[in-house]
């Protein structure tokens, strides 16, 4: 449950598409923007920012279409160029000039990062990356959400279609929905709260804006923009994550121009800032104490990690690192 917002805000992007944003924490506070990824909202990130709000004055929005921002009212609204847009917008309406935040995106949030490499008035507003669960491409192709015997990208992608471009409803959360998004979406030892809460939010998603979103997740290529970020990045993945498995994360960390590490989370899914907010929140303080400098707004928290837990962080080109959340 997230606590009151300290301001609520509608911003415009460049089309004329209204997004929520919300605000947490005290005002001058180091700044961290969040977005989120395909079918959640800003409470999708409600256990990091609970974590993060009393040092951060953190920034959520909902992406077009979802939570509170209105779906667009065509085809023609949603799209790569439409997420980076979106992202440019909120940063140039809560990063004042001179300042500079941590943006951290989950999946759909990541490649949304991704998108929006080289525009100048995000660049300037951007002291660090930190991209969790996420790819710059081939996301039909790479997911193992299917047996590892459909092993055919031609198969694959004719069974995957029909289940991941849906417009029919999910209807009301159950057990078995819970179960099947679990499966899909979140590492076996995945308490149950944690299952409710994402099924929530996932099933809130109208299904015109699923639908539409997932079309434009299918033909995805970012690789391009990936190539212009300059900001100091680092990247997040998990061992059981099906959607964006780590193969994804390993791509990208290899192709930034400023890596800042490459974290792997065991035994966790593609939901890591549901599953275990903890080790999230830790690596977006970790990000923020590299470039406190840049941050421009007092200290910024470092040394031991939130809520007891402790990560240790590869160093690139090391492929992954172990992360133990200690008592």
């Amino acid at each position: 449950m997230l606590p009151d917002p300290a301001a609520v805000h509608t911003v415009r992007s460049a089309d004329g598409a209204e997004l929520n944003v919300e605000e947490y924490g005290p005002e001058g506070a180091p700044l961290l923007v969040l977005s989120h990824g395909w079918t959640c909202a800003t409470t999708f990130w409600a256990p990091v920012i609970n974590r993060l709000a009393a040092d951060f004055r953190v920034v959520a929005y909902d992406q077009r279409g979802h939570g509170r921002s209105p779906a667009p009212a065509d085809a023609a609204g949603y799209g790569a160029d439409k997420l980076a847009e979106d992202l440019e917008a909120v940063l140039t309406a809560t990063v004042p000039a001179g300042r500079r935040a941590v943006v951290a995106g989950h999946s759909m949030g990541g490649m949304t990062i991704m998108a929006a490499g080289g525009r100048p008035e995000v660049a300037a507003r951007t002291a660090a990356n930190v991209l969790f669960n996420t790819g710059a491409g081939e996301l039909v192709d790479e997911q193992t959400v299917l047996p590892a015997f459909v092993r055919g990208r031609k198969l694959r992608r004719l069974l995957s279609r029909p289940v991941l471009q849906s417009r029919l409803s999910l209807g009301p959360v159950n057990g078995v929905s819970r179960a099947v998004l679990k499966y899909a979406t979140m590492g076996p030892a995945t308490p149950a709260d944690r299952v409710e809460a994402c099924a929530q939010v996932v099933h809130a998603c109208p299904p015109k804006v699923r639908h539409r979103w997932s079309i434009v997740l299918d033909v995805l290529d970012v690789h391009a923009e990936l190539a212009r970020i300059t900001a100091p990045t680092a990247v997040v993945t998990s061992s059981n994550d099906k959607l964006t498995p780590p193969v994804h994360s390993r791509r990208i960390a290899a192709a930034l121009a400023d890596p800042r590490g490459l974290l792997e989370l065991p035994g966790a899914g593609h939901m890591s800032p549901l599953e275990r907010p903890a080790e999230v929140a830790a690596e977006i303080r970790r990000v923020a104490a590299l470039v406190a400098d840049d941050l421009a707004a007092g200290a910024v928290p470092a040394g031991a990690a939130p809520d007891g837990a402790s990560a240790v962080v590869s160093e690139l080109p090391s492929q992954s690192a172990a992360v133990e959340e200690t008592a």
